[in-house]
């Protein structure tokens, strides 16, 4: 059957309103034209929907069925105006964002949280996973962008920096603990707890230690070691203010360290792949909630 959208509203609204002029007037057309249209219906249709009273006119038991039907089309239809409504306002639809474990851990899952109070109905996906995969996972579109260590020699993404200084942990009760501020030379002789071996991150620590006697007695890729490490009495460490953060509750406390070592990361996206409007606000937030952020 050829049964067209304007048929099924003109006997939508007749059925609602119970006359040829209510459902007029609610779909700005003539009477005429509505009684035309219902009239096509019933011709397409086979069915007799309506019987006429004098004046007024009275829907038939298949009128009624039929209702039923159609009612239940125009809400799958409503529903699907509201979603489109909620992508429109972001407050509806998915993130899927890669993050190396420092951020995933941290400052990034903490944002997150608070973004998706403020829109419960979007779906969030966050992977803790190492920085070669975030890029991995960021360029084939698996992940709508990501956050990895920098920098990066992947040609084909957009890249936005996060510079970020490095702290100093301690443990709570470290003879440092009443320095504002820890330079090379304070930490000489120090236990160390290396971190990131073969990565820019440490190289920059070793050159700016270049010469300062010290003991590496453990060694550990992710900064949230590091911190436990130091929290339990190994030595000290320099890791990024974002780990240190979930710790200072735990045993260690946070310096500040001259000088700048950048602990910093890198926002990830693909040209290759079309970002939604909600992960470009995302970001963007993101970056202020960065900018803004301050070890406590």
């Amino acid at each position: 059957m050829d049964i067209s959208s304007r048929q099924i509203e003109a006997f939508r609204m007749v059925m609602l309103t119970g006359s040829i002029t209510g459902a007029s007037e609610a779909l700005f057309v003539t009477q005429p034209a509505v009684s035309r249209l219902i009239q096509s219906l019933e011709d397409t249709t086979g069915l007799k929907l309506f019987e006429r009273r004098g004046n007024q006119i009275v829907p038939t038991a298949e009128a009624t069925a039929l209702l039923a039907e159609v009612e239940r089309s125009f809400i799958g239809l409503s529903r699907i105006g509201a979603f489109a409504q909620a992508l429109r306002d972001q407050t509806a639809g998915s993130l899927r964002i890669a993050a190396m474990p420092a951020l995933a851990s941290s400052i990034l899952t903490r944002f997150a949280a608070r973004f998706s109070v403020r829109r419960p109905d979007v779906h969030i996906s966050i992977s803790g996973i190492p920085s070669h995969l975030v890029i991995d996972a960021v360029a084939s579109g698996q992940a709508d962008f990501g956050y990895a260590d920098g920098p990066l020699d992947r040609i084909g993404l957009e890249v936005e920096s996060f510079p970020v200084a490095a702290v100093v942990i301690l443990p709570k009760d470290h003879r440092l603990a009443g320095h504002d501020r820890i330079t090379p030379a304070d930490l000489g002789s120090e236990r160390f707890v290396g971190i990131g071996r073969g990565t820019l991150f440490r190289s920059r620590i070793d050159t700016a230690l270049a010469g300062i006697p010290r003991t590496i007695s453990l060694e550990t890729p992710l900064s949230h070691i590091a911190c436990l490490l130091v929290a339990e009495g190994v030595g000290v460490s320099l890791v990024d203010p974002y780990s240190a953060q979930e710790f200072l509750d735990k045993g260690i406390i946070a310096k500040p360290f001259i000088p700048f070592i950048d602990a910093g990361f890198v926002g990830l996206r693909s040209p290759q792949h079309s970002s939604s409007a909600l992960a470009a606000t995302f970001m963007q937030e993101f970056r202020e909630h960065v900018e803004c952020w301050t070890l406590t």
